[in-house]
């Protein structure tokens, strides 16, 4: 597995949206990679708008595709996620980005670009906090962010979950936003699950929905061969007041890998909340449970 170099006090990075448009103020998050000792480069799909979308397709995909080029940009974060990032991931060409890597930076929709390449580059990225939301995150999240991006040691600790199936485990860590995860099944950004520990997160999802998508992966034996379960932030779900689903999130997610024999963590604190902490997709991880708490460390 190849990992883009760490970063370096004086590099440059790159803010772009490759979703949808920037409705807040990223100003702070600016100030704050700035404060890390990086210079900020802007890209164009930050100021422009096309609907709901940062700038139509060719422009998102020009914006990308000019900072993977770039070999003077050493990591690409994406300003937020929504929806978009499909429409343009099979116009851009990572050629010249594979000669010169570079960190790519994101969640929610952006798991779009870390299953795209991790499945055909084998190639570490970031799933972490975003400019937009910077402002709001506890200083944890931005914290590991800041040590994932200059390769300093990383590890977790959250507490245990009663659904957990505890264990220890070791392997490569993929995934992201399931409803994106589902929405890329039979792609060419389709991942190899495989002997692999799938991260999950998702957020406003309709409690029967969540239960969708999840038997759409065990149907498509994604989940049966894996190493174990890390379960992020489900947040926002939605549920129907007059006929309730009848199980909570950590019950519909159980129930889909209940017949394997590898862990399952809850709680791992990632996702779509305040303290989402980052995590290095395409990285070996390890995970063991002590003393009412779950550690997990990379290798």
């Amino acid at each position: 597995m190849l990992t883009p170099p760490s970063l370096q006090k004086g590099d440059k990075i790159a803010i772009v949206c490759p979703a949808k448009k920037i409705t807040g103020n990223i100003e702070p998050a600016i100030k704050l990679l700035e404060s890390w000792g990086l210079t900020v480069i802007l890209g164009k799909t930050v100021f422009s708008s096309y609907y709901q979308f940062a700038g139509d397709d060719e422009q998102r995909t020009k914006d990308f595709q000019d900072f993977l080029n770039d070999p003077s940009i050493k990591a690409i974060i994406a300003a937020r996620g929504g929806y978009g990032s499909v429409r343009i991931i099979d116009k851009l060409s990572f050629d010249l980005f594979l000669q010169h890597p570079k960190w790519i930076v994101g969640f929610s929709d952006i798991t779009v670009f870390h299953a795209h390449i991790e499945r055909n580059f084998q190639l570490s990225t970031i799933h972490g906090q975003m400019p937009l939301t910077m402002a709001d995150s506890q200083p944890l999240g931005l914290e590991t962010l800041r040590k994932a991006l200059f390769g300093e040691s990383l590890t977790y600790q959250f507490p245990i979950h009663p659904l957990n199936r505890n264990g220890n485990c070791v392997g490569k860590v993929i995934g992201g936003n399931l409803s994106i995860l589902v929405n890329l099944l039979g792609s060419v950004s389709d991942m190899d699950y495989t002997d692999k520990i799938l991260f999950i997160e998702d957020v406003g999802e309709q409690l029967y929905a969540l239960d969708r998508l999840l038997w759409t992966l065990k149907r498509a034996n994604k989940l049966t061969s894996l190493k174990g379960l890390v379960v992020g932030s489900f947040t926002a779900l939605k549920d129907d007041d007059k006929e309730p689903f009848g199980k909570s999130v950590e019950e519909i997610i159980f129930e889909k890998v209940e017949e394997y024999n590898y862990p399952v963590y809850f709680n791992f604190p990632a996702g779509h909340q305040t303290n989402n902490q980052s995590i290095i997709l395409g990285k070996e991880l390890s995970l063991n449970s002590e003393n009412e708490q779950i550690i997990a460390y990379y290798n």
